[in-house]
């Protein structure tokens, strides 16, 4: 298995050389926040994944964090859209260089129990206060902390 390795706005990063749409899920559930550790860079994050053909995005997110977690969600929102196209995601197991091109969803706790998979060493419900001790990229707290205190939806700004 190869590493994931990402790039905020770093000029020695990779050029990217594809661009898939991806899916995540921001889940909460009295006062913590469904979150996995990866298994590819140790880093904590919200459950997602990418896009896969003959699905929709929605169903994306809904499949990625059963996988990931065992747990099952429902979809009620949005948290935004994120495309910045100077975070870079290096795959070195193919070396694909992906831009950032995610949708996380707001979802609710349906059923099952934190279960790690093959993408994750560990799954917990973690509370809130405690997510900025986490090891974690800067683009995953971006998204947790719009997730945690905007009701809108976060849109990347229109720039080149």
């Amino acid at each position: 298995m190869g590493q994931r390795i990402d790039y905020n706005n770093d000029p020695s990063a990779p050029p990217a050389n594809s661009v898939r749409p991806s899916a995540g899920a921001f889940v909460s559930r009295d006062g913590a926040v469904l979150l996995i550790c990866r298994s590819d860079n140790g880093n904590w994050s919200m459950p997602g994944g990418a896009h896969d053909p003959g699905e929709s995005l929605s169903h994306t997110a809904v499949r990625e964090t059963e996988e990931e977690t065992g747990i099952t969600v429902q979809l009620n929102g949005i948290v935004g859209i994120f495309t910045d196209p100077r975070h870079v995601i290096h795959y070195t197991s193919n070396d694909e260089v992906r831009q950032e091109f995610t949708v996380v969803y707001r979802a609710s706790y349906v059923s099952g129990e934190p279960t790690p998979s093959s993408e994750s060493t560990r799954v917990e419900w973690v509370a809130s206060a405690r997510i900025p001790e986490l090891k974690m990229d800067t683009s995953q707290r971006k998204r947790i902390e719009w997730a945690l205190t905007q009701t809108e939806p976060f849109i990347d700004p229109a720039t080149e």
